[in-house]
């Protein structure tokens, strides 16, 4: 079985693809810095589970810290990578945009060189659906030009890219760059529409719902992104250079997310209609043709069924904290 390194792996989808990993034999290095964006005693939970696996490892540090990532690297005998770790959020970059400089460019040029002095099979890495910014074609397609972002998180996201192709093309490095659409389950993140929206009901708080509730996303569940990403490690059809769409093609109404949230908690919701904010987009829809050839990717979760989840693991991990 392969040795592999996720980076983020204390983070939401970091935590389901470790455990992924481990289930199927690999030996997982998990790398984090745990970052206070969001609460950090939730990584520490999910670390926690994790590492009461024999077959993982935790490393404590910066990826920015280049010298000792690639020491990591060398001392496991990693076969692939995959870079997870990233300061998120669209509208936490208006606020604090040097910290995306730091997380999403200065850390993956890190990844890059110790990938490629380490001689990485391949590295697989997150994008996102942001890099699509104000594309009005749906559903967004690979073939898209993403040359607009919307904000700095997306801009660096499709930098991302940029700088994988560049690796690629100089030395030969094995890239893969997964465009996420609006991942949510059981261990999501705080700042995520599904956690808000289902904090704000228990206390009794009005939702906020920009652009006047008028809003599509395409909502992905967390299990299926994982079965995406593994793909996109393992599979032997793919080129040297690879950007691909990973969401579950089907361009939710916002207003039906809330709907399913408040049956969940059985809560009448109480909704602030508020509009637009600078960087959000109005609608995201995966075009996913590329990733059913390429990776065999078939997501199967509608919110009908994610949502439920994701309801009933928030209400059991905050009865037990």
């Amino acid at each position: 079985m392969a040795s592999i390194l996720v980076t983020g792996s204390a983070g939401f989808i970091g935590f389901h693809l470790s455990q992924a990993l481990l289930a199927a034999g690999h030996r997982v290095i998990g790398i984090d810095c745990f970052n206070p964006y969001y609460s950090v005693q939730l990584k520490r939970d999910r670390a926690a589970i994790l590492q009461q696996h024999p077959a993982f490892t935790l490393v404590e540090m910066d990826l920015v810290d280049h010298e000792t990532f690639q020491a990591v690297l060398a001392e496991h005998g990693i076969d692939r990578v995959c870079h997870l770790a990233a300061q998120a959020g669209v509208r936490y970059s208006l606020t604090d945009p040097y910290s995306y400089q730091k997380a999403n460019l200065d850390a993956f040029l890190s990844v890059l060189e110790g990938c490629r002095h380490q001689h990485v099979q391949r590295l697989v890495y997150a994008s996102s659906s942001s890099v699509y910014g104000g594309n009005t074609k749906l559903p967004f397609s690979e073939a898209d030009k993403v040359d607009h972002p919307s904000s700095l998180y997306a801009a660096t996201k499709r930098a991302n890219e940029l700088m994988a192709h560049s690796y690629t093309h100089l030395y030969g490095l094995p890239t893969v760059g997964l465009r996420f659409f609006t991942v949510y389950g059981p261990w999501g993140r705080p700042d995520m529409a599904m956690w808000l929206f289902t904090e704000a009901m228990l206390a009794g708080r009005p939702i906020k719902v920009f652009n006047h509730g008028d809003m599509q996303r395409d909502f992905t569940y967390v299990d299926d992104v994982v079965q995406g990403i593994i793909a996109s490690l393992f599979a032997d059809t793919l080129a040297s250079y690879e950007v691909i769409n990973v969401g579950n093609h089907r361009c939710e109404e916002l207003r039906e997310v809330i709907r399913l949230v408040a049956a969940g908690l059985g809560i009448e919701p109480q909704m602030e209609l508020l509009p637009m904010q600078p960087g959000d987009v109005k609608a995201t829809y995966a075009d996913i043709a590329q990733a059913q050839a390429k990776l065999g990717f078939s997501p199967t979760t509608p919110i009908q069924l994610g949502i439920p989840r994701f309801v009933e693991w928030y209400l059991g991990y905050h009865q037990r904290r």
